[in-house]
């Protein structure tokens, strides 16, 4: 535990001193501590420590080991940060606080039409494809006010933020910034964008949520995205 409490705290001061250099906005940065691949034995120290806020990438990894965490701890907020296929979102809609991966019409309709189902109407961001990658979910940056309207006038679906996953090996703050310019352009107000190694680069550009797995929880297996 106190491991996990010094690697937490290092991050919230790392989180904080961000916010006092480059100043608002936003005036909150929330920290999404990214569990996954990892078991309850690895998270429990994390929530002794005070956090409450965790990301997933997959439902069913999610459904085995977070029902008896949230019975311990039932103030903590769940987020799925992975994409969701739409057979899953009725799960996704029973087990998660947050969905982030919203990037298609299809999928929007069907949690729209779960959440009604179970009268739970979660907060949603839309997954924004910022460097236009094939092999990434997303919608494209062109699309998102539009596609962001439909997912609230049509699906009745409450879009609070988006979120992006820049490329790789190449500096982020240039896709960090169009993403502001992108949620000015479809009224969100929140951004979830920037990991264990940049998450200070997306604060500095207006970041509201980041999410951090590796720097907390240690790296995980050869060809788990970090």
């Amino acid at each position: 535990m106190d491991a996990a409490a010094e690697r937490l705290a290092e991050i919230k001061g790392r989180i904080a001193a961000a916010q006092r250099r480059f100043g608002p906005p936003p005036e909150r940065v929330e920290l999404v501590a990214v569990s996954k691949t990892f078991g309850t034995e690895a998270i429990e120290p994390f929530l002794q420590a005070g956090q409450r806020v965790f990301g997933e990438n997959r439902v069913q990894e999610a459904k085995e080991k977070w029902p008896a965490l949230r019975e311990r701890y039932p103030d903590l907020s769940l987020h799925l940060i992975g994409p969701l296929q739409t057979n899953k979102a009725r799960e996704a809609v029973a087990l998660f606080d947050v969905i982030e991966t919203v990037d298609r019409d299809k999928l929007a309709a069907v949690l729209s039409s779960e959440m009604q189902r179970a009268g739970r109407m979660l907060p949603c961001f839309v997954q924004i494809n910022i460097g236009l990658e094939p092999q990434k979910a997303g919608i494209e940056p062109v699309e998102a006010a539009a596609f962001v309207e439909r997912c609230r006038t049509e699906h009745g679906l409450s879009v609070s933020g988006l979120m992006c996953i820049p490329p790789d090996g190449v500096p982020p703050g240039p896709y960090f910034a169009q993403m502001v310019a992108l949620g000015r352009e479809a009224k969100v107000e929140h951004l979830s964008m920037g990991m264990s190694g940049d998450f200070e680069t997306a604060i500095a550009m207006g970041a509201s949520f980041v999410r951090v797995g590796s720097a907390l929880f240690g790296y995980r297996p050869p060809n788990t995205p970090a």
